[in-house]
């Protein structure tokens, strides 16, 4: 059966394994664009699968990703737990700029007045009447950066309405956690982590623990590389996100090598538990203390099975402590 665990102190239930559907907005940064129907009927499986959380945000394909969710859960709304976000604005020069991604300029935003026509819009991409978890995608930034407690407020705001039923962050420092918590109930945050990217092990996952704040991490494996099928003869387009050396440095041929590697050396562990690569990978990164969810791309119905494996495997105290040991040992990636 899935493991289910609480979303913080919001009283909602999710997944442990949870679907992210960056990948299903499509566009260049993903190469191959992804078909609507299949991930349709993919997010439908990953609900049968027992995995009820879906993170989507309008940024994602600029609506395509929230559009598919809310094709996916046509009938079936009861039975997920639907997370998206606010803030990264692409229809005027409102709030900071961010960077420009396919021909779009994107501003950092958490104004109110933007605030409430995305959460209008993500509302009807979707076609429900409540978001479950409504997150900011990016914390505010000078030149315009809107202060926590006006942001805060208009998302309580929309949770009096009964437009969002718990609220979340995304991708801040540790003080900026400590400043929305003083301002409103927090309910989660999303960031990156892997066993490859261990930086929130030192104030992020701690704090949230603590606090009882659930903890979203995505790029888990790495976009694919910790399957162990990315091998060394696979190129990636110039746009395409695993080709950009700076958030993806192990993904260079000297640091893919040494990953591939690492990976081949837990084939008794694989043996042991009858799983894949993947599905021992996020076992492994569900268990690290403050971890709460696990967020996992997935284009097709055959990788959602394997993935939602992962949320029924119990790895031994040993073996994760092996893992580690591992996984420290192999260091930093060269040229990062």
């Amino acid at each position: 059966m899935m493991t289910m665990r609480p979303l913080g102190a919001s009283g909602i239930e999710a997944s442990v394994i949870g679907v992210g559907t960056w990948v299903l907005g499509g566009g260049p940064t993903w190469g191959e664009d992804p078909d609507d129907r299949e991930s349709v009927y993919t997010l439908q499986a990953a609900l049968d699968e027992g995995i009820n959380l879906i993170d989507t945000a309008p940024a994602y394909g600029w609506g395509r990703s929230e559009r598919v969710v809310g094709e996916a859960l046509k009938g079936r709304r009861d039975r997920a737990v639907v997370a998206t976000k606010c803030g990264l604005w692409t229809d005027d020069e409102r709030g900071s700029f961010f960077v420009e991604l396919a021909g779009r300029r994107m501003y950092r935003s958490l104004r109110p007045d933007t605030i409430q026509i995305e959460v209008e819009r993500s509302l009807r991409n979707l076609g429900i009447e409540c978001i479950d978890l409504y997150q900011t995608h990016w914390p505010a930034c000078p030149p315009e950066a809107t202060p926590v407690a006006d942001t805060m407020a208009c998302l309580l705001k929309l949770q009096s309405q009964g437009k969002i039923r718990a609220i979340g962050v995304s991708n801040v420092t540790l003080s900026e956690l400590e400043e929305n918590c003083a301002r409103g109930p927090v309910a989660s945050d999303q960031f990156r982590y892997s066993m490859l990217f261990r930086d929130p092990e030192r104030d992020i996952l701690p704090y949230c623990r603590e606090h009882r704040i659930a903890t979203l991490t995505y790029m888990s494996l790495e976009q694919g590389l910790l399957t162990g099928k990315v091998g060394m003869d696979r190129v990636f387009g110039r746009e395409d996100f695993r080709s950009n050396e700076v958030w993806n440095a192990w993904y260079l041929p000297a640091n893919r090598r040494r990953v591939l590697d690492l990976l081949a050396g837990w084939g008794d562990l694989t043996a042991k538990y009858g799983c894949s690569l993947a599905q021992l990978v996020l076992a492994w990164t569900a268990v690290q203390p403050g971890v709460t969810h696990v967020l996992c791309g997935m284009r097709n119905r055959q990788q959602l099975k394997e993935n939602a494996g992962a949320g029924r495997l119990q790895l031994e105290a040993a073996d994760v402590a092996r893992i580690r040991q591992d996984v420290v040992a192999l260091g930093e990636p060269v040229g990062h």
